[in-house]
Parts: structure tokens; C-alpha cells; sequence
């Protein structure tokens, strides 16, 4: 069954296309990973599809009875309203009730009347199993206290508040912005495994390259105003995705070549020109078009000197941090060696950039010291982009720094050069930070982290409002990095193939040092809980006897009987064997004697096998 139609739509900004007579449809238990460079357009596509713009050419239909639900980047609510507000859907009966239990339970001095009408409700529409679900997605996505208001949460709080509402609305379709930013790695996981269900249909944007393995059966690229398609996972996409690529570059090249020779044609006898062939004349505007197409793509490029590491890098003795009675960091010690390349794993709220703050010196521990070594020289990429001013313009924020910028070569370039590496040409340099996306202010603080030549990189979610060329180049760079590298990320692919340690945040202030990447932990988890599974007690082996068979009198007569011949014949066989032993017979008599008693054994082991078979008959 078809839910969505998307036919022959453009939108353009600026006198620029961002996608022109794309047409895409989705049918039920489809999942769709869109992908593409930041300013694609992906989100403008996503938001075109909801409704919430109207393309400038081309259709979008949604199935009558289907409904949407949609989880974006940026949503607006009234700061004074409660969080259970925004999770309970008022116009859904059974959700109504839900809340009402749920207000109940979370205030005991409500009245019994009162209670006892929230359960008379929650009975009426059977509403427990959505109350089950209810919990499951509340306590997965660490959704706060329901009465707290917007305005106490932040960022993060309010994404997965969101969340849970699009996922207890249950809709047919499911349309999804980045839905892994802001939530921690338990969380993805759980995530990964709700969407994965084949009841569910869903287009999502996202650039964690797991979460798209796990979920998505179908890859869609936006790219170069066109939409293509894969189905299959990450790893098919990049290898048919430069198949693609290597195509495009022969047939552009080939339509460079032929239309030289087109372009001579048409220039020779210009005033004939109505004469020529209209169709050869259609065809030679076509093949301009393709011949001119832009084949570089604009690629971020990481390239700086590092300062030199001495051989004390950064020494953390027995430091412990608490607010209040919540304990953030208690008792650790590390010193840290050149080439360590730590992750730093644990829950939402834990102290994961409390604890980076004490590391690189920005906050002191209540107790304990951290030592850096006289050559360490940080570079801490933070969650916020507090430290870029809004007034300056963005080729100012890099020359307060240094005007020239030294690369891993000993070559150097100017700050404006540098910009044009970072995706920021001349024309985009005198923008004013203030007018950036939210991609373009991570770029830039990136960009000045790197300004700096640090020696010892702290990142903290560098992964957010990237997207995934941006991320193969940052952990390229992060790869060849020859310096410290301690990193907090969600981006689970991104973690695996850059650190081979972790912190582990256990709480209660404890972190446990794992030697593995997120992967290793994860499977050291899984084999510890299957361990500590209580074993199932062996069966005891119980050999049934055969049913009794009913003995007939004439078998109880012959058991009898048997005794009493059996008990004759053991008499018999005494008294042959008392002649025998007594040695006073002849040759002849002896020999007779002896035989007797061959048959007296013959007839009673006869006659004991069948006694045995009767008894086990009479049980």
C-alpha cells in the first residue's frame, strides 16, 4: 500500500536549485535513510513532504487515513507548558486516560474519588498496554519529571521529549530529522531496535552510519539536485555511489569532446541557422547542459601542524567532583600516554563533559589535581559554540587567532585560504556568525580548535550537524592524528574506528577503564549478562516403567505355581549335588548324576525368567 507520493517536485532559493523534477513514494514497511552533503537540501525535501512548504513545481500526496508524524530539528512550545502536555495527545482518548493514571501516580496526596476514576477510566478503554508503552518509551529516552515545564529543560530534553511524542502517537508514516542527536548510546540502541520493526514506515535523516545499516532498507542520495537510490546497506551505497560517480565523469567527458565539434557546427553559417535541424539544434543544448556540469565537489580539508609532545602529557591524581548529593567523579586517577586514544561512554547527565572540563582545566575538582605536561596543548571542541561572537564576521573569528595558519607540511596560508578549505569561500567569509547554521557554527569552531595546533584533541559530540562526507574527512584526520585523542560521541561507527580504549561512567562517580572500542564493550556486556542468567537445573532423568498389563487369573495361578516348582526343583538339585559331593557312586552313576543337574539348572533358570516376567506384569 502506497502512503506517499512525491511527483516531479523543484524548489529553489536565492535563484538557486536545491532539487529540480524529483519524484520519490514510500509504501508501507518501507524505511528510507536520505543522505547527502549539508545544503542539499534534505531538510527542505523533508519538510516539503509534511507540508510544511510547498514545493515550486510537482505534487505530494499522502494516502487518505494515513497519518503523518514528524520529528524536525527545531520545534516551538510555549516555555509554561508541562512536559506531560506535550506528551499525551488530548484528542486521543486512551492517552487522555493514561495521563490522568499517570498524573494520579505521580501525586499521592490526589483524592481516592479521584483515583478511583482515573483506573474506572484506564479500564474502560483497556488502556494498560499503552501505559506499558508509555513507561518503556518514557524511561528509554530519559524523559524528565512530566511536570516539569519547557522552559526547565534543554536542548537535548526537549528532542527526546519530541521523540516519545511521535513514538506513543504510533503513526502509519514516520518522517525523522536527525532522530539519534541528543540521545545516548543505551538509548540509540533502543532506538535502532523500535524502528527496525517491520510494522513501521519511515524516511529519516541521519548521518550515523549504524543506525542507517540497522534501520533503513533503502539508502536515497540527494546530489547534484537529482535523488538516487540504493537498496542496500551503508557499504553498497559507497561502492555504487562511486560507480556512479566514475560514470558521470566519462560521460561528461565524452560530452565535453562532442560538443566541440557541435559548437563548430552550429557557429558555421550563422544567418542560415533557421535552416538547420531544429532536433540536432534541441539536442546540442542538451548536450551543453550535461557537458556543464560541475564535476569538483566542494570537500572539507583537515590539514595542520601539530605542536611537538613531550614525555609528560597529562597526569589526573585521585580527583572527585560532586554537586551536592549527585557524585560526578569519584577517586580517578590516569596519566595519560602519547598515542591514547580514549572514548568516553556512558548515560545522558552522567558528568561525561563535567569531567572533560576538569581534564583540560576549564573547572577544578573538589578534590585532587590534574598535571599537564609544559608541552600539552589542548584543543577542546565543546557541544555549545558559546565561544564564536555573534558580531564578528566568520574571517575575524579566525584572525583574532592568527592571521596565517601553519599545515602539516611547514607550508602556511593565510586565514582566508584556510576558510576556503573549510567550506568557507571568499564571497561566505564576511558573513556574520550570527547568520550561520547551526552546521556551519560547528565548522567554525572545529576550524578554530584547529588554528591552534593542539597536540592533545577533547571532543566532545563533534559528530552533531555534520554530515557523513564531512565525518569520513574528520575521522580521516582524526586517524592520522599522531597526538592524544579523548572523545565523547554517539556516533557509534565514528567511536569504533578511532579509539581502542574507554572510560566507562558506571555512576556514583565510578569510571571503569575498558581496553576495546564501544563494539568490544557492547559484546563484553551482552557475554556478562548471559553468564549471570541462572542456569536452568537439569532435568532429572526419569525412566517410566511400561504401563502395568492387567494379569489374567490363569497368569496369577501360573506365578504362583511357579514359586512352588522352582522352590522343588532348587531341593532337587541339593540332594543330586549331596550324592555327587558324597563320592561313593560309580563312573556311570556319577556322570548321571551330574547331568540331572544340567537340567535341573536348565528348567529353573527357565522357569525363573518367566516367574520375573509375570512379577513385573503384577508390578
Amino acid at each position: 500500500m502506497n502512503y506517499l507520493s512525491a511527483e516531479n517536485i523543484s524548489k529553489g532559493f536565492h535563484d538557486k536549485w536545491l532539487f529540480k523534477d524529483i519524484s520519490i513514494g514510500i509504501s508501507q514497511g518501507e524505511k528510507f535513510a536520505l543522505v547527502g552533503n549539508n545544503g542539499v537540501g534534505k531538510s527542505t525535501l523533508l519538510k516539503i513532504l509534511t507540508g510544511e512548504l510547498q514545493p515550486d513545481t510537482g505534487t505530494v500526496v499522502v494516502r487518505q487515513g494515513v497519518r503523518v508524524g514528524v520529528l524536525t530539528q527545531q520545534r516551538e512550545v510555549d516555555g509554561r507548558t508541562p512536559v506531560k502536555d506535550v506528551l499525551f495527545d488530548p484528542a486521543n482518548p486512551v492517552a487522555a486516560a493514561v495521563k490522568e493514571y499517570e498524573d494520579c501516580l505521580h501525586h499521592p496526596e490526589v483524592s481516592g474519588e479521584r483515583m478511583q476514576a482515573a483506573l474506572e477510566r484506564m479500564e474502560e478503554f483497556n488502556a494498560w498496554d499503552y501505559d506499558a508503552k508509555v513507561k518503556e518509551v518514557t524511561s528509554k529516552l530519559d524523559v524528565p519529571d512530566l511536570d516539569k515545564t519547557f522552559s526547565q529543560l534543554s536542548g537535548g530534553q526537549k528532542k527526546r521529549i519530541f521523540l516519545a511524542q511521535l513514538l506513543l502517537a504510533s503513526p502509519d508514516l514516520i518522517i525523522m530529522d536527525e532522530p539519534t542527536n541528543h540521545l545516548d548510546l543505551s538509548a540509540i540502541e533502543w532506538l535502532e531496535n523500535y524502528l527496525a520493526s517491520p510494522t513501521i514506515t519511515l524516511i529519516m535523516v541521519t548521518h550515523d552510519r549504524y543506525f542507517l545499516d540497522s534501520v533503513a532498507n533503502e539508502i536515497i542520495e540527494l546530489d547534484r539536485q537529482q535523488l538516487f537510490r540504493y537498496k542496500g546497506n551503508y557499504a553498497y551505497f559507497l561502492e555504487k555511489k562511486s560507480e556512479r560517480e566514475e560514470m558521470l565523469k566519462s560521460e561528461v567527458a565524452k560530452a565535453r569532446n562532442l560538443l566541440k565539434k557541435e559548437l563548430e557546427w552550429m557557429r558555421r553559417q550563422p544567418k542560415a541557422r533557421g535552416t538547420k535541424a531544429k532536433y540536432r539544434i534541441d539536442a546540442f543544448y542538451e548536450l551543453k547542459e550535461k557537458a556543464s556540469q560541475e564535476l569538483r565537489k566542494d570537500r572539507l580539508e583537515l590539514d595542520i601542524k601539530e605542536s611537538r609532545q613531550g614525555g609528560k602529557i597529562l597526569e589526573v591524581n585521585h580527583i572527585s567532583k560532586s554537586y551536592g548529593d549527585h557524585v560526578i567523579v569519584k577517586d580517578f586517577s590516569y596519566v595519560f600516554k602519547k598515542f591514547d586514544r580514549i572514548g568516553v561512554v556512558g548515560r545522558n547527565g552522567i558528568g561525561k563533559s563535567t569531567f572533560l572540563d576538569m581534564l583540560t582545566l576549564k573547572m577544578k575538582p573538589d578534590r585532587g589535581e590534574v598535571i599537564p605536561g609544559v608541552t600539552t596543548k589542548f584543543g577542546y571542541f565543546t557541544q555549545d559554540t558559546m565561544n564564536l561572537n555573534p558580531n564578528h564576521r566568520i574571517i575575524e573569528e579566525v584572525k583574532q587567532i592568527a592571521e596565517f595558519i601553519t599545515l602539516s607540511d611547514g607550508t602556511q596560508v593565510s586565514a582566508s585560504k584556510f576558510l576556503d578549505n573549510f567550506l568557507f569561500p571568499p564571497e561566505k567569509q564576511y558573513t556574520y556568525v550570527e547568520k550561520l547554521s547551526g552546521g556551519e557554527k560547528k565548522r567554525l569552531q572545529l576550524l578554530k580548535m584547529l588554528v591552534t595546533s593542539p597536540n592533545f584533541l577533547v571532543l566532545d559530540e563533534p559528530t552533531n550537524d555534520f554530515d557523513i562526507d564531512t565525518l569520513n574527512v574528520l575521522e580521516d584526520f582524526l586517524d592520522k592524528f599522531t597526538g592524544c585523542l579523548l572523545l565523547v560521541s554517539h556516533d557509534r561507527y565514528f567511536m569504533d574506528h578511532l579509539v581502542d580504549q574507554l572510560f566507562v561512567f558506571e555512576g556514583d562517580g565510578n569510571i571503569r577503564l575498558f581496553n576495546g572500542n564501544y563494539t568490544d564493550y557492547r559484546d563484553s556486556l551482552d557475554e556478562t549478562v548471559e553468564e549471570e542468567k541462572p542456569q536452568p537445573r537439569p532435568e532429572p532423568v526419569v525412566i517410566e516403567k511400561p504401563a502395568s498389563k492387567k494379569v489374567s487369573m490363569k497368569e496369577r495361578l501360573e506365578y504362583e505355581a511357579l514359586e512352588k516348582e522352582i522352590a522343588t526343583l532348587e531341593d532337587e538339585k541339593a540332594q543330586w549335588i549331596e550324592k555327587l559331593n558324597g563320592g561313593s557312586g560309580s563312573h556311570e552313576e556319577l556322570t548321571k548324576w551330574s547331568k540331572a543337574v544340567e537340567d535341573l539348572n536348565a528348567r529353573i533358570e527357565e522357569k525363573s525368567i518367566r516367574w520375573l516376567e509375570l512379577s513385573e506384569q503384577m508390578g
